[in-house]
């Protein structure tokens, strides 16, 4: 166990000063012109504010699920306070349905950031989801808090440097990919208290190519204008949030793993 922890720590350590040995990393006017920004029906950019729509089922039925499970004598965990890092997770989910719409209609920095906030929330929260059921339940749920606060902390740190004329994205970047590494990480090193483990990595892996699909925007858009890659980004980022409440109906726990 101590071995696994050392590699752990290490790793993110090793994350954190390499991000930090970077120069500030601006964000891109540009990043605001997406490939898609035809109106419909009064809405600008209709396709890509639309799109975030399928972020509301899933979020709203996450939260449905593990409020209202327990109610019909069953649970997806071993111990009920391990919903807790999940029901924070899919309330991001949610949130970010409005947070997104909202940026999309009227594209900038000032909007980017209601955006990104409970994306940040999410990256924390599903963090010390994993912590919690493959590490130690206690330190999963010490760690909820702080962690969404601290990736929230990173989109106030770019908003505000931004606002001195020199924005910084290396914290965020830290907070949202150096949060996937951890995940990958744990889940190779420590083995899950519940079946469906590899659905896990499956929603990682959709995620990936919802960024795929967010990179090739304009690429995409140009096959025919019918949809754009950012459109598909959302879809995709949605299907990849899904997935992991599929995971948590679906899943019992393993007979061969100790409690705790």
């Amino acid at each position: 166990m101590k071995w696994r922890g050392c590699v752990l720590v290490s790793s993110a350590a090793a994350c954190v000063l390499a991000v930090f040995f970077l120069p500030p990393i601006p964000q891109s006017e540009a990043y605001h012109n997406f490939a898609d920004s035809r109106p419909f029906a009064g809405i600008p950019n209709f396709l890509d504010v639309a799109s975030n729509i399928f972020f509301l089922p899933v979020g709203l039925s996450g939260i449905y699920f593990l409020s209202h499970k327990w109610d019909k004598g069953g649970t997806p965990f071993r111990h009920r306070l391990e919903r807790w890092p999940y029901f924070a997770f899919f309330v991001a989910v949610a949130l970010t349905a409005a947070g997104s719409s909202y940026y999309h209609w009227h594209p900038d920095d000032s909007t980017l950031v209601w955006d990104r906030l409970p994306m940040a929330a999410g990256f924390g929260a599903i963090v010390a989801a994993v912590v919690a059921e493959r590490i130690s339940l206690r330190l999963g749920l010490r760690l909820l808090g702080p962690l969404i606060l601290a990736d929230a902390a990173t989109v106030v740190y770019w908003a505000a440097t931004k606002a001195s004329g020199k924005g910084d994205l290396r914290p965020y970047a830290l907070a949202q990919f150096g949060s996937l590494l951890l995940v990958l990480l744990i889940t190779a090193l420590y083995p899950s208290r519940y079946t469906r483990g590899a659905d896990l990595l499956i929603a990682l892996a959709i995620y990936g190519f919802a960024k795929v699909l967010e990179a090739g925007d304009r690429v995409i858009f140009s096959w025919g204008h019918v949809v754009s890659g950012h459109t598909l980004k959302h879809v995709a980022a949605a299907f990849s949030a899904f997935w992991i409440l599929r995971m948590l109906k679906h899943r019992v726990p393993r007979l061969d793993h100790p409690q705790g």
